[in-house]
């Protein structure tokens, strides 16, 4: 029983191995809907700004963002607007800041009272980065004569981390499936006590190889008298042997060490 268990668990240990190394080798191209949400929106003097971004991504696939700007205000002229998006690359357990794009929205631009603008984005995701990223925005403005500056950091669009959704599902079936032989095992370990029980009632000996030979020894000798006597008794007596004789090395198969190989 003993052996028996420790190979369920060398067999399941190589089994999540397995997972594991096809897990990290596959490349992924799941592709998302692009659900569009928006991360930001602010109103400052003469100037509102709206940034939406795709909802959710996926490791190599894009980043769409849409960013408007609305002119509030009379002679509202813009020295620099300016967008950065960065994520974090997630390299054994260190985290590495990775700039994903860098983009001059605006350089010395007059803009015009209620002039609204939509300034579009497609950003490319490596395989390295996952979860939350985040966007800067840098404003520098002037109203007249009078300039104002703004400054903002907040998060944007979620990478999922699908390789590990992958194998949270593939060890989660896993392990169903590890119970389902459990119990399949308990339930063969059952009825080969049964089996080995009745063995024991019928002929007073433990289920080894020298009882098996000792079965075949009858079996054979009962076979070469019924080529002498050839009567009934000895048909059914020979008929019982030869079930039990199948039957107990049956067993014996199941229940015997296995072999080591080297």
């Amino acid at each position: 029983m003993v052996n028996v268990m420790r190979k369920l668990r060398a067999v399941t240990s190589i089994f999540v191995m397995l997972i594991l190394a096809v897990t990290l080798v596959k490349s992924t191209t799941a592709q998302t809907p692009e659900e569009m949400e928006t991360f930001f929106s602010s109103k400052y003097v003469g100037i509102s700004i709206q940034v939406n971004a795709t909802r959710e991504t996926v490791p190599g696939a894009d980043i769409t963002i849409r960013l408007l700007v609305n002119c509030t205000s009379d002679d509202v002229y813009v020295d620099y607007l300016n967008l950065s998006v960065y994520g974090y690359k997630h390299i054994g357990y260190a985290l590495e800041k990775a700039t994903l794009t860098s983009e001059c929205v605006m350089k010395q631009s007059p803009l015009a009272y209620h002039n609204a603008s939509r300034h579009n984005y497609t950003i490319p995701v490596p395989s390295e980065v996952w979860d939350l990223t985040y966007a800067e925005l840098h404003l520098k403005y002037t109203i007249g004569s009078e300039p104002y500056e703004r400054d903002e950091t907040f998060s944007i669009t979620t990478v999922r981390n699908v390789l590990w959704e992958e194998l949270e599902e593939k060890l989660e079936w896993l392990n169903q499936t590890y119970q389902k032989l459990n119990n399949t095992y308990w339930q063969l370990n059952s009825t080969v006590e049964e089996l080995n029980q009745t063995f024991w009632e019928m002929f007073q000996m433990n289920l080894t190889a020298e009882s098996l030979a000792r079965l075949n020894e009858t079996y054979w000798g009962l076979k070469g008298s019924s080529n002498e006597l050839g009567n009934t008794r000895m048909a059914v007596a020979i008929l019982v042997v030869t079930t039990v004789f199948f039957v107990a090395t049956t067993i014996y198969l199941v229940m015997r060490k296995p072999k080591e190989y080297w």
